[in-house]
């Protein structure tokens, strides 16, 4: 801890004007975790979600065990059930944000995703005991609105309009979940980062095998580097994004994460033609200024 510490410090020295380090790392982090997301897609029009689950929560858990094992570190952690609870629900935030990225555009896959701030808050309330004020209310409620103009239900604006409605309920139960997990996060705060990871990752493998075996498909040599390439993408988001997290403030951090939206549209319309409308534009911006204003408060 205390190398990152100096690290961090040195990063900070060496950043001169213009955009900060922190920055920079976050919307490296943001980039790297689009192209992962835009893998998954290219995966997934081929091979079943579980099994993309599995072969990136398996890198990630051979990846987490290596740097553990370096660091000398025990692997199991002290609050154990609570690293259980984290896990699950990661494992079944990510099981329905792969469905939903095989099943709807990149875009609003993503958009949706990124309500799981607002979730975190309202959850906050009661399992941490947080206050939740004005103005985190109406940032929630922006959210919301926001995901109803991307998914465009059909009992609100005609039955042929919208999303698949059963791909958006899956997207958004994916963001409850991770706001579920996130808040776990915070009440194992004494627990070392990798060792959480860790514990995500084996449940996920795990979590994923009923599924994989129940619908089995032996990858290609082009899909194996797509599965590869999923889980390496997911690593170096993380580590990036870690890094911006440590240099910068929550807000302006939360801020630049959201640039995977843009990266996300840019996949979308190039290598799947998926453009979204005015109405899904509208409320792809009232989640994010919901998410903005929520980092600022």
């Amino acid at each position: 801890m205390q190398s990152e510490q100096l690290d961090a410090q040195r990063d900070e020295a060496e950043a001169g004007p213009g955009v900060s380090r922190g920055l920079r790392y976050m919307a490296t982090g943001a980039f790297f975790f689009s192209v992962m997301s835009l893998l998954v897609k290219l995966a997934g029009q081929t091979l079943p979600s579980q099994e993309i689950v599995f072969a990136r929560s398996l890198v990630m858990t051979v990846l987490s065990f290596l740097l553990l094992k370096r660091l000398g570190m025990a692997l199991l952690g002290t609050r154990r059930r609570l690293l259980v609870v984290r896990g699950l629900l990661g494992f079944a935030a990510l099981s329905c944000f792969y469905y939903a990225i095989v099943h709807l555009p990149l875009a609003d896959a993503t958009v949706i995703q990124y309500t799981n701030p607002a979730f975190a808050a309202v959850f906050a309330v009661f399992v941490l005991g947080e206050r939740m004020r004005r103005r985190e209310v109406v940032c929630v409620m922006l959210s919301l609105i926001g995901v109803l103009l991307v998914a465009q239900p059909g009992f609100l604006f005609g039955s042929d309009s919208g999303l698949d409605p059963t791909a958006a309920g899956v997207a958004l139960l994916g963001a409850v979940l991770s706001a579920a997990a996130y808040v776990t996060v915070r009440q194992l705060a004494a627990e070392h980062h990798l060792v959480v990871i860790f514990y995500f990752a084996v449940i996920s493998t795990l979590g994923a095998v009923p599924g994989t075996l129940l619908n089995p498909v032996l990858p290609n040599a082009r899909e194996l580097l797509l599965l590869l390439g999923v889980g390496v993408m997911t690593h170096l988001g993380q580590v990036y994004m870690t890094r911006g997290l440590h240099l910068e403030r929550a807000g302006r951090a939360t801020a630049t994460a959201l640039v995977q939206i843009v990266f996300a549209g840019v996949w979308g319309a190039i290598f799947f033609s998926q453009i979204p409308g005015p109405l899904g534009m509208i409320g792809a911006a009232l989640v994010v200024a919901g998410v903005l204003l929520l980092g600022r408060s």
